[in-house]
């Protein structure tokens, strides 16, 4: 077989695949750094033709016409299961066009493929191989699911997609049409962590035991925290998003993967986010497994690795011991992602630790990010039962197993001291010591 000719036949323009979105279609695209930006920066195009298009995507890396706008509004919706920028400005500014997909992240494909069919999946692919295969690169989280129950499957071929090993590969014979695109992937921000930024991560690197497996994500807590274990060894991943700041542990030695309860001598990651060195470093990486959503955040695969460590931020914590790290009350900011998939997983791995990072203050320090009670509308993100240790610049809570007033007093001694005396006259009040 000849799979070059079957790929020419399947190869068209981008007007014939707008040509195939309906009224009422479902439409799901590959996220974050895998979004179609041709597809998405032209689907507005047919807007005056349909109706009630429903676009689940996650995590937009720029704003795309289709939901900007107040007119839109009858014809797209953009279902997110984690806004960017993007979607809290359409959000504040009341079009119509924006709805937040309250998820899990190990379940945020197999819920939707039980809500409702799906008319087309649009996702990022790298070039085929002689074989005919080509792969689906830099983020498996939901994607592939997707693909294999959507009516039509689309991919934007990039030549600077990585090509990518574990269960990215995709035959050309599942596919339904091809583009052929040119544009540099999205790239992650390396954010120099700050003062206290660093100071919460040399709290959280003296919880990290050599031979652990390690789960961070990005941002200047997470880079701080990378920073600090250069003294660690043998230390493993197995994480939703590989970064740019596990390439730097694996150079200095830090990371070596050979202790792993799973996939020893792997990297095990669902997506990956960072710059064009990360890019280059997982293309035909074959210690880089990107295996499904389903399977990576299952917090019963987590918790099968021995001394795992999950590091995640939040936005507060209240006195109980609930985290919310996704809106401000009922104004959206983010979403859950994999936070309690990885934190679940790590608490029940055998001698394993659940972190929950954050700074003691928010505006410039006039409010406390350790309230008495969360807003009224704020998302429970992590909830008390399951937390373990919360870290600020200012030490260590660990929680777990405690009751509510060792948990409070625990709590109130890491909160920024300007705000203690007002927590302690609050706990009081609601009775909590």
């Amino acid at each position: 077989m000849d799979w070059r000719e079957v790929y020419r036949k399947k190869l068209v323009d981008i007007d014939k695949v707008l040509d195939l979105v309906q009224s009422n279609h479902t439409i799901v695209v590959g996220m974050a750094p895998m979004e179609p930006k041709i597809f998405l920066r032209n689907l507005h195009r047919v807007a005056d033709r349909v109706e009630n298009v429903t676009v689940f995507t996650c995590l937009n890396m720029e704003e795309y016409p289709f939901y900007m706008s107040e007119r839109y509004s009858k014809s797209f919706q953009n279902a997110s299961w984690y806004f960017g920028a993007s979607n809290r400005q359409a959000v504040k500014n009341n079009y119509g066009t924006v709805s937040y997909v309250p998820n899990n992240l190990h379940q945020a494909g197999t819920n939707l493929l039980d809500s409702r069919d799906i008319d087309l999946f649009v996702g990022v692919a790298s070039p085929m191989d002689k074989n005919g295969f080509l792969t689906l690169s830099a983020s498996i989280v939901y994607e592939k699911d997707v693909m294999e129950r959507a009516k039509k499957v689309v991919l934007e071929v990039n030549p600077r997609a990585p090509r990518t090993h574990g269960d990215t590969q995709v035959h050309i014979s599942e596919v339904d049409y091809v583009i052929e695109v040119d544009y540099d992937l999205p790239e992650a921000e390396l954010a120099e962590p700050t003062d206290v930024e660093s100071k919460i991560a040399h709290h959280v690197s003296e919880l990290i035991e050599d031979g652990s497996t390690i789960q961070i994500g990005i941002g200047g807590i997470p880079n701080a925290v990378a920073k600090l274990l250069s003294s660690k060894k043998d230390l493993g991943v197995h994480t939703e998003m590989f970064t740019e700041s596990m390439i730097d542990l694996f150079e200095m030695g830090v990371i070596t993967n050979r202790k792993k309860t799973l996939w020893k001598g792997k990297f095990v990651c669902t997506f990956a986010f960072g710059t064009k060195r990360l890019y280059n470093f997982v293309d035909d990486n074959p210690s880089v497994m990107f295996l499904r959503g389903r399977y990576v955040n299952d917090p019963y695969v987590i918790a099968q690795n021995e001394k795992m460590v999950s590091i995640n931020t939040a936005l507060m914590v209240d006195l109980t011991g609930n985290v919310c790290s996704e809106a401000l009350g009922t104004q959206h900011y983010s979403g859950t992602g994999g936070q309690l998939d990885t934190h679940r997983g790590a608490v029940k791995s055998k001698n394993g630790k659940g972190i929950i990072a954050l700074r003691s203050t928010a505006k410039n320090g006039t409010i406390s990010t350790i309230v008495p009670l969360l807003p009224q509308g704020s998302p429970i993100t992590v909830p008390r039962q399951e937390l373990d240790y919360v870290v600020t610049e200012w030490g260590i809570a660990h929680v777990r197993g405690k009751t509510v007033k060792e948990r409070t007093l625990e709590l109130i001694s890491v909160a920024h001291p300007n705000f203690r005396e007002m927590l302690q006259f609050e706990a009081r009040k609601l009775g909590l010591i």
